[in-house]
């Protein structure tokens, strides 16, 4: 037998092992005797002992987290109730590496049962039911771990959640019917997947996602397609491990996890409902290929957009873009980069130039076998477009001058704008490159469409680079509140109706003017900022032309969904649309998107 001081582990403080980025919510203390882990998780989100003491609580121990911010192990009670809301695990929160437990030891735990909200009240994340400040004795050892519940295809429901237009807190858990009532209902449980596909590849911090339903919006590669607000594909669960950093595998979309991976459920801040396994299975390829697009005829303008993930020339990544873009993207015309920094990157400086970064990456791809590229960019104001600080991220246009001219009208910067006249009956550029309303409150803090008119084969064709605002701030489709808030939404409205009355301008000056709209959109196809944008047969978004099952740029949380988009005037008519899939399905992607290719004769 071996046992914690109740004294020391009472000096163990809630205020002392919660962060900025946590929450605990304690209501006034009382004291409940003899409670069983299913009375303390109760039937609903947050527990009904929420604030109080509990004595005596006995489960055995079903993992043990000795990593993290978040340090103790699960407890489960091998002697279930009969009510399927009311889940049997709970995490006993340490604060310290646990000392003196170990996965079978049957255990009595005393302590306060508290609801911590993972990255604060703010964030509108889910509650997690712990027992914090908390002291234990080990009974025994070498007890048999409770079964794993298994989680599986027909026991998770079509339904994602209730939507009562708030906080989902307070009601009643129908785990038969919403797959994140499933989820909550065997909060802390050991549980179980088997021989399940990889749908979010290997990040860095190793964790890894996986669906438990093989046929829900399956796409030819293997990932899982988010195609509406209410598809939310109720089979994903992320995984992570309870074993060495080193151990956890380097999956990519179309794998599969074979056999079994069993562990305790989790909720966390990045990514909700976890499954933090102690047994992992074993992976297996599915020999996933990254594409390469087909050559653009000559007579075609092949025109791209790419995120090239905060590129500046200290990066190790310029051999492997270049190659991307040679080798995959076949050499575009022109090239839409989004995220490139200035000369010393993320260094806060002053420094806004980007000449470096361009030319060291335009002397790769000449390397790598592709054209000499020209380049044309405006650089922004210090600190004034957002993106990592220092960094100063803008929008940039590679183009081959061996197939296409650019149009120089001088006298863009920061913080002149571009606008539209006729010149001999085109709509012409008074900035070429120029930005677009670049005092708007639009873009406060974030990064300005750049406007730039190209010649092809005797036709002009103004390209529009943009990159707009980012998610960051959303509610998680996990989140305690039902729909879950898109604030960051607010700002992209505004972009879109910006860079949508450019165009009108432009159409109006010229009816069957040639515009291609383009970037890291930083929002759906289906969404309200993409029907902004669009307007009223102003811009379409050449991604729909695609099978839904192929319409996407980027992989979230085990969603294959578009991000990047490349919009067209009614009068591109003929073309051929590409998104390929070089780096959002890996593990060792160089950026987190994928380009987008266009081709047309104008």
């Amino acid at each position: 037998m071996s046992s914690k001081s109740s004294a020391r582990l009472a000096a163990l403080t809630v205020a002392a092992v919660c962060t900025a980025a946590s929450t605990v919510v304690l209501t006034s203390p009382a004291h409940a005797d003899s409670v069983r882990i299913h009375d303390i998780q109760g039937d609903t989100r947050t527990s009904p002992y929420a604030g109080e003491q509990v004595t005596d609580v006995t489960g055995i121990v079903t993992g043990v987290r000795t990593y993290g911010s978040s340090r103790g192990f699960w407890i489960q009670d091998p002697a279930p109730d009969a009510d399927p809301a009311t889940s049997e695990g709970v995490f006993v929160f340490t604060g310290s590496t646990p000392q003196g437990v170990a996965v079978g030891d049957a255990v009595t735990v005393s302590g306060t049962v508290t609801e911590y909200v993972p990255g604060g009240t703010s964030s509108g994340n889910q509650s997690l039911t712990e027992i914090t400040r908390a002291a234990f004795t080990v009974v025994s050892s070498g007890n048999a771990v409770p079964a794993a519940t298994p989680i599986t295809a027909r026991s998770v429901p079509a339904a994602y959640t209730p939507v009562p237009d708030g906080s989902v807190d307070d009601l009643p858990l129908r785990p038969a019917r919403y797959a994140l009532d499933l989820y909550e209902s065997l909060e802390g449980m050991n549980v179980q997947v088997s021989d399940t596909r990889v749908v979010g590849a290997t990040d860095p911090y190793t964790e890894l996602w996986v669906t438990v339903k093989p046929r829900e919006h399956r796409n030819l590669r293997g990932g899982t397609v988010y195609g509406s607000y209410d598809s939310q594909n109720t089979g994903r669960l992320q995984i992570q491990s309870l074993g060495r950093a080193a151990d956890f595998p380097d999956a990519n979309v179309g794998d599969t996890l074979a056999g079994d991976t069993t562990g305790p459920l989790d909720y966390n801040q990045f990514g909700g409902y976890t499954l933090v396994a102690s047994d992992l299975g074993t992976l297996e390829s599915g020999d996933l290929r990254r594409e390469t697009t087909r050559r653009q005829h000559r007579s075609e303008l092949a025109i791209a957009t790419y995120n090239v993930e905060n590129l500046d020339p200290s990066d190790d990544t310029f051999a492997a873009h270049a190659a991307a873009i040679v080798d995959n993207l076949r050499s575009p015309d022109i090239l839409s980069l989004e995220e490139i920094q200035d000369n010393n990157g993320a260094t806060d400086d002053g420094t806004v130039a980007a000449d470096r970064t361009l030319a060291t990456l335009i002397d790769a791809i000449e390397a790598a076998g592709g054209p000499r590229y020209d380049w044309r960019a405006v650089d922004p104001a210090d600190k004034e477009d957002g993106g990592q600080p220092g960094g100063n991220i803008r929008q940039a246009f590679l183009f081959n001058p061996a197939r296409v001219s650019f149009t120089d009208r001088p006298g863009g910067d920061a913080t002149t704008p571009t606008d539209v006249v006729k010149v001999r009956g085109q709509a012409a550029l008074t900035l070429s490159p120029g930005r677009i309303d670049p005092a708007s409150a639009a873009f406060e803090d974030s990064r300005k469409p750049l406007a730039g008119e190209f010649r092809f084969r005797g036709r002009t064709v103004v390209v529009i680079a943009n990159h707009f605002a980012s998610k960051g701030g959303d509610q998680s489709l996990t989140s305690r509140y039902q729909p879950p808030s898109r604030s960051s939404e607010t700002q992209r409205h505004l972009q879109a109706a910006a860079v949508h009355d450019f165009t009108a301008k432009i159409l109006k000056t010229q009816k069957n003017a040639r515009v291609v709209a383009l970037g890291d959109i930083n929002d759906f196809e289906f969404s309200e900022t993409t029907a902004i944008l669009e307007g009223r047969g102003t811009l379409w978004s050449a991604i729909k032309s695609l099978p839904e099952s192929e319409r996407y740029s980027y992989v979230y949380q085990g969603n294959s969904q578009v991000l990047d988009q490349i919009l067209i005037t009614p009068s591109i008519r003929r073309f051929s649309y590409d998104s390929v899939h070089i780096n959002a399905e890996f593990h060792d992607q160089i950026s987190d998107h994928d380009p987008q290719v266009l081709r047309f004769r104008p």
